[in-house]
Formats: C-alpha cells, structure tokens, sequence
C-alpha cells in the first residue's frame, strides 16, 4: 500500500524513472550488498559500488571469482571487475560486463 501520494506505484513511470535516470542517481541504484564481516562493522547493508572496490561474484557464470572493480559503467548498468573478461573471434580480449546487485563488497 501506497503512504506518499507523491511517489508513484505506476510500473510504468517507475521504470520511466530507472530507465532515464541521471548519472548521479544511477550511482546510488548500482549498489551492492556489504559481505558480513563488513555488514556487522559498519553497521551498514550495501554500498554504491566504485572503482578499486574488492568484490566477489555471488550469482551467474563467474560465481565465486573475485577481483578489483576496474571501471563502473553507469549508462550499461554493469560493473567490469579484473580478470573476468572473454576472447573475441579475433583475439582480443574484453571485460564482460556484471551486474552490481550480483556481487559482494568484500
């Protein structure tokens, strides 16, 4: 139930709201949960994530892998972290890109 009359229950303009969101409000939404040494510490669940954070992958196919996070890219909605990363046809290698609520800060 709805306590604002301000805020929208709409899934439309909510994900109006997401979808054209600034760079600035993006930071916040590109969060990831604290890991639980961290969480009893500070007192704090997640935290916007940012470039040079430790993380560790917790869901899809990088599971269990853990590097530095090298670049957040806001307008993607993804996180590319070190070593997780595939081979193109012609050799090159690229960050694959993950999703920020798909990791932990460690």
């Amino acid at each position: 139930m709805k306590y604002n009359a301000r805020v929208s229950s709409s899934q439309r303009k909510n994900r109006k709201v997401i979808f054209t969101a600034p760079s600035s409000v993006r930071r916040i939404l590109m969060s990831a949960p604290l890991s639980s040494d961290l969480r009893s510490k500070y007192n704090v669940r997640s935290i916007p994530v940012r470039k040079d954070d430790e993380v560790q992958v917790v869901r899809g196919t990088f599971k269990g892998r853990e590097g530095k996070v090298v670049q957040v890219y806001r307008r993607k909605w993804v996180i590319h972290i070190e070593r997780i990363n595939r081979e193109k046809v012609n050799g090159s290698t690229i960050n694959v890109g993950v999703d920020p609520s798909k990791v932990v800060v460690d």
